[in-house]
């Protein structure tokens, strides 16, 4: 039995504990992140759409991601980032990049519906990533009265922060910026909150289900087809705004109303 104790107690039994419990937590995170992942396979492209798409690949965004998409020191490696990521990035003109910065700079779309899938395809094939939404998920939820009201909810705990509560955007840190929202396709909306570009986290399957995603959507174009029945929205900046034009109008009223009142009196 003494014998037996010392095994138990030997130093490599606690490495060989710490590594099981990496294997499992490991397994367990694949596990619960492999929705997005899976949604690659979904989609089918044929090996022209690839070859097609590494032509335009190559000719057009080689110069910061490589040959292989597997990046350089101007562009990162596109590898595992699927057909949504290309879909958002070209789709809506911030990619190819006009210059470098903090940012990629929403501009006109330089290619057309084809060859943005043909490209997409080609990186696809690279490796598993989320793919291009179905559009079951994408015509925003009119038949479900509580579909907008859970949608706003849902984007002002996790996009409110850096969107604004309206949707109109915001500053962030060195130059960067959250864009506004408005007029977005329900499309780019959805493959943003699974890619995450730029500075925005990766919202998968599991963070938010595709049915509550559809429920943001939702909310989203509620709010921009309602209008502003408030009057002005002055940016949708909220107080900050508001309180500024109230101290600059009234101070403008003051400052008229004490010349009028001296002019009268000389």
């Amino acid at each position: 039995m003494k014998a037996l104790s010392q095994r138990r107690r030997h130093p490599l039994a606690a490495v060989a504990l710490l590594l099981l419990g990496l294997l499992v937590t490991g397994g367990l995170y694949a596990v619960a992140n492999g929705t997005n992942q899976a949604q690659a396979a979904t989609t089918t492209y044929t090996a022209e759409d690839v070859s097609e798409g590494q032509k335009l690949f190559v000719a057009n965004c080689a110069t910061c991601h490589g040959v292989e998409a597997t990046g350089t020191e101007n562009g990162p490696s596109l590898v595992g980032v699927g057909a949504a990521s290309v879909d958002f990035q070209v789709g809506t003109g911030r990619m190819p990049m006009a210059m470098q910065g903090p940012q990629a700079q929403q501009k006109p779309v330089q290619f057309d519906e084809e060859q943005t899938a043909q490209m997409a395809a080609f990186v696809a094939s690279l490796g598993a990533g989320p793919a291009v939404p179905d559009s079951e998920y994408l015509e925003p939820n009119t038949s479900d009265e509580e579909a907008s009201a859970n949608g706003g909810e849902l984007f002002r705990v996790n996009c409110a922060m850096c969107h604004n509560a309206a949707a109109a955007g915001g500053a962030l840190t060195r130059g960067k910026f959250a864009p506004s929202l408005d007029g977005v396709s329900e499309k780019h909306i959805y493959e943003a909150m699974v890619t995450g570009p730029q500075n925005m986290p990766v919202f998968n399957d599991t963070n938010i289900s595709p049915e509550d995603k559809q429920d943001i959507i939702t909310f989203l174009k509620d709010i921009e087809t309602s209008g502003s029945p408030g009057g002005a929205q002055l940016g949708s900046l909220g107080p900050v705004s508001e309180g500024l034009f109230i101290w600059t109008a009234g101070l403008g009223i003051i400052i008229a109303f004490t010349i009028w009142l001296t002019s009268r009196s000389s």
